[in-house]
């Protein structure tokens, strides 16, 4: 079986590593940068390199375009003037589908098969040297095919994916978008708004720079993901974003109304009701697939300031082989717990290192 790759980056570099656990598999991949495609060669994500797109694509049973979306568009509409297979299915990892999808249409006019994909993982770290074979585990891998798309196209399509070992669902490109814009795309818009209103007041206030290390920081980390990528998902996702703010315009228009009132029942109300539907969604301690969000999974450890200590802990984790992400020390708690908070990049591993700073440390009731 023939897979190509277009783009070589984290997540087609991932998907190389992933899907080559299938020995049947022969991966031939293509970047624009050589010295990527290169990496990607010499670490087996790949087979062989690819001298163009085109090339890398004449002979392929699957084409993955791991590029972003606006390149995706650009690639598929050069591609109307190339040769491929008959029986050949495209499809794609970009994080909106309805742009792909119209693009797809001319594709499909010369016979070809569509199936948008999307795979809802990511990490820290960008770039062929940090794919993993493991990124997509556990993780929900949408699929939206055209209605050209027969269920038997889909099921190979299925088959090639398993073993990234990801939760392979299939959506319409319309209803992803929209699920995506109210649990991904306009919550970026509304952490770096956050960010911007800190922004505008620090030159009177300095010191609020400072307090707003704590849980500020936390609520508004999204708000430090890559700024061209979230300039291109804005436009290509506008009509649902717009939607989205409508709404958002609306609920704080009401909040406002209800600070107006004053009325104490009505403000209890208001926090309670949010309280509850948020503890009542899926909890990664109880091994919740893995959403729209790329998120870091913390641990916060309540510790005495003791010289030595920070060490130890670090120490703990790394005789247990458990990669960190961050290590920080929270000066403003007032709704944070702990005082030293370390991010991982898995469920599995904040688990694991719970479990052995519970064991090998007296601070296990401090732990959560």
């Amino acid at each position: 079986m023939r897979v190509a790759i277009i783009g070589l980056g984290l997540i087609g570099g991932s998907l190389g590593l992933a899907i080559k656990r299938n020995p049947a598999i022969h991966v031939t991949g293509f970047d624009r940068s050589y010295s990527t495609a290169d990496e990607a060669y010499r670490r087996g994500i790949i087979d062989v390199i690819a001298p163009s797109a085109k090339s890398a694509c004449s002979q392929a049973d699957f084409i993955i375009f791991a590029t972003p979306v606006n390149t995706t568009v650009s690639l598929m509409s050069e591609m109307l003037d190339w040769e491929l297979k008959e029986d050949v299915i495209l499809t794609d990892t970009g994080s909106t589908k309805q742009p792909i999808m119209q693009a797809a249409q001319a594709l499909e006019d010369r016979g070809w098969t569509f199936i948008g994909g999307h795979p809802m993982a990511g990490s820290h770290k960008s770039g062929v040297s940090a794919a993993k074979a493991h990124l997509f585990e556990n993780a929900y891998f949408i699929l939206t095919p055209s209605e050209k798309a027969s269920t038997e196209q889909v099921d190979r399509l299925r088959d090639l994916l398993a073993p990234t070992k990801g939760k392979i669902v299939v959506l319409g490109a319309d209803e992803h978008d929209r699920m995506t814009a109210i649990v991904s795309h306009f919550p970026h818009i509304v952490a770096s708004s956050l960010v911007g209103r800190l922004a505008d007041q620090q030159e009177g206030q300095p010191f609020v720079k400072k307090l707003a290390a704590g849980g500020f920081r936390d609520l508004t980390r999204i708000a430090s993901a890559d700024p061209v990528m979230w300039r291109d998902i804005t436009i290509q996702n506008r009509e649902e974003l717009l939607t989205q703010l409508n709404g958002w315009i609306d609920e704080m228009s009401n909040i406002r109304e209800m600070l107006k009132m004053n009325d104490p029942d009505q403000i209890y109300d208001f926090f309670a009701d949010a309280k509850k539907f948020r503890d009542e969604l899926p909890s990664t301690y109880e091994g919740a697939v893995q959403g729209a969000l790329y998120m870091t999974f913390d641990l916060h450890i309540d510790i005495p300031d003791t010289p030595g200590i920070v060490s130890e802990i670090t120490k703990i984790l790394a005789d247990e082989r458990i990669s960190l992400t961050n290590i920080r020390i929270v000066e403003t708690r007032t709704d944070v717990y702990g005082i030293l908070v370390i991010s991982f990049q898995t469920a599995e591993d904040r688990k694991r290192a719970r479990a052995a700073l519970s064991k090998a440390t007296d601070y296990s009731m401090q732990i959560i």
